[in-house]
């Protein structure tokens, strides 16, 4: 029998944020009647969910909108939603006349009767910012805390998902309970600065109690933090809950302390690395990983040095690097225009950095070679006949098995690594088996 629902494709760009958002937004469009499908070739309704953090990502999905144009059929409906239609609001219906549906990361629960307007012809724009504390389920991937008051001055988030707010305690860990009852036991709690988390009674530290109690749940992680809100309170929570990973996403974003204050980070080089002391001291063996930027204006090859001296000597275990890409509206496009470092000394500035954070990452993996870890198997990789798994510190392993493995806990012998990925064998006998689900 033919299956006459209309059909919804979603292609996601960005943070963990914005894939958790459009799996709320599949979630309502199928409870309202739309079928999900692979392909944007004549889908029904297509929608790109965009990232705004940085300029190549904006370029990125206005090419990918004239090449869905193709894909559309007479009837079809194209549709911008996240970061990048709230910012651009009604300049993205003129700049794709193909473009019907814009729809902010606040507008989802008002999808469906926009999508259905925009299939009878009308143009719409849904870009208020929704100020009440209320999010959707979304699978493992739980949202407590959406906007930033953190006022960086080359970032566009507080523009594009607004002000701090934060989603009461007793529905998160009511929504944790319920993933946890269909088998789920690890979940991430997301937020632009997640640990500056507060519904009004409880911080973050009570969160992760709460959450980290729950039955079921064998591995709780949470991104991406603030290395400011990092209290003594969050830090015992992350030491004493079981459930609580040894891996926290630390942005540093430079290491000069004058790079630093121009940012508006709030914190010193000094102020980073104490954070970083006082995580690992509570937490043996934490991996950390961090976001980095450069080329900021007005970046000397002096700053630029003590950044590469803060990634050695906290030795991170993986790092997200980028030049730094102005964004309309922020602070940071109006300084002084002699302060713009040429796009050839960040690209070399860019390319030392990996090359630094690649290096320590792999000389520290190699020592790992032949430890024991239990692994969580997420999904097939994607070459070969092998299985991408996750430690509980972060660290990707890759290792025989099939389908039936999926979900599961191993413990395996690392026996192999590229640098950043590690390769794997399931000690036999040794599998830690799955919680059982409920029901």
């Amino acid at each position: 029998m033919l299956d006459s629902r209309p059909t919804v494709y979603i292609e996601t760009y960005g943070c963990q944020m914005n894939v958790s958002d459009s799996e709320l937004m599949l979630g309502k469009l199928t409870a309202s009647g739309y079928r999900p499908v692979d392909s944007p070739d004549g889908a029904d309704v297509i929608l790109l969910n965009t990232c705004a953090i940085r300029d190549h990502a904006e370029q990125r999905v206005i090419g990918r909108l004239g090449e869905l144009k193709r894909n559309m059929k007479a009837d079809s409906v194209m549709g911008v939603t996240g970061c990048m239609a709230q910012r651009l609001g009604p300049l993205l219906l003129q700049k794709a006349r193909h473009v019907s549906l814009v729809v902010g990361p606040d507008g989802y629960r008002a999808l469906p009767a926009l999508v259905d307007g925009a299939r009878r012809g009308e143009r719409a724009i849904a870009t208020t910012f929704d100020l009440e504390e209320h999010f959707d389920k979304v699978e493992a991937w739980i949202p407590v805390q959406r906007g930033c008051d953190y006022r960086c001055t080359y970032c566009i988030v507080p523009t594009t998902r607004g002000s701090e707010r934060s989603r009461r305690l007793a529905d998160v860990v009511r929504e944790v309970e319920q993933v946890a009852s269909e088998g789920m036991t690890e979940v991430v709690l997301l937020g632009q600065t997640v640990n500056s988390y507060h519904d009004g009674t409880d911080g973050f530290a009570a969160l992760l109690r709460a959450v980290g109690a729950v039955s079921g749940i064998k591995r709780l992680r949470f991104t991406s933090p603030h290395p400011n809100d990092f209290s003594p309170a969050v830090i015992a929570a992350m030491a004493e809950v079981d459930a609580v990973c040894e891996h926290v996403h630390l942005p540093m974003q430079s290491g000069s302390n004058s790079v630093l204050k121009r940012m508006l980070r709030r914190y010193t080089r000094e102020g980073y690395l104490e954070c970083v002391e006082r995580l690992r001291a509570a937490i043996p063996g934490l991996a950390l990983t961090t976001d980095v930027i450069v080329g900021f204006p007005g970046e000397t090859d002096a700053d630029f040095a003590e950044t590469l001296d803060v990634v050695r000597a906290v030795g991170f275990d993986d790092a997200y690097t980028f030049k730094f890409s102005p964004r309309d509206g922020t602070p940071a496009t109006r300084m002084p225009v002699e302060m713009t470092v040429p796009d050839a000394v960040a690209t070399e500035r860019l390319a030392r950095l990996i090359d630094t954070v690649r290096r320590g990452s792999r000389e520290r993996n190699m020592t790992l070679l032949g430890a024991r870890r239990e692994v969580l198997v997420e999904k097939g990789a994607r070459r070969g006949d092998l299985l991408q798994a996750r430690t509980r510190d972060f660290k990707t392993v890759l290792m025989p098995g099939d389908d039936s493995m999926i979900g599961r806990y191993f413990t395996v012998e690392l026996t192999g690594t590229t640098g950043s990925t590690f390769t794997g064998a399931v000690c036999h006998n040794r599998e830690r088996a799955p919680l059982p689900m409920a029901g």
